[in-house]
């Protein structure tokens, strides 16, 4: 049995979540949120905790089994409390503004890029950092993974867009011996 998949997921106060035959939908004060339900995995509600089981023993519900109770434990975070992916920026005239919807990065390039960010992301920019909050797990990450790839780190400096808990690998120069 999944070890994932056998935890119960813990439903907050204000969380409503409701399973259909064809999808599951969670609303709670910062969002609502839906995700397809899979035909193998189902989700039984009962005293504030959601728990999946598997239909049968077959290799595509062991499969789904895991990541449906992952989704959906997102989902309930999300909705509850948010995400938050941090991204720092390291390099001279390195830099980074927002005005409304738009992210406008100097990344040493000969032009500003400006990055149009999806619907249910904000960012916010503070001291050489890019903080992207959303209540989507899988849409905020997607936007990090497309900021970071404008400038991704190099190994001799550092310079470029790099997650704030990522380690570099370092290397040196020429002249290291």
């Amino acid at each position: 049995m999944s070890r994932v998949g056998k935890l119960p997921i813990q439903i907050p106060k204000g969380v409503e979540v409701a399973v259909t035959d064809d999808a599951i939908q969670v609303k709670g004060p910062k969002g609502q949120l839906s995700a397809p339900r899979h035909p193998l995995v189902a989700l039984e509600q009962e005293n504030g905790t959601l728990q999946c089981e598997r239909r049968d023993g077959s290799r595509k519900a062991r499969a789904a089994h895991g990541l449906i109770r992952a989704l959906t434990a997102n989902m309930v975070h999300g909705v509850s409390q948010g995400f938050e992916r941090r991204l720092e920026i390291s390099g001279v005239g390195y830099r980074a503004e927002v005005s409304g919807n738009t992210l406008t990065l100097n990344l040493g390039y000969s032009h500003p890029i400006e990055y149009q960010l999806p619907e249910g992301v904000s960012a916010r920019v503070e001291k050489g950092q890019i903080v992207l909050s959303g209540i989507d797990k899988e849409l905020l990450g997607a936007a990090a993974a497309k900021i970071r790839s404008m400038r991704p780190p190099e190994p001799y400096k550092g310079k470029g867009v790099k997650y704030v808990e990522e380690r570099l690998l370092r290397k040196e120069g020429k002249s290291g011996k």
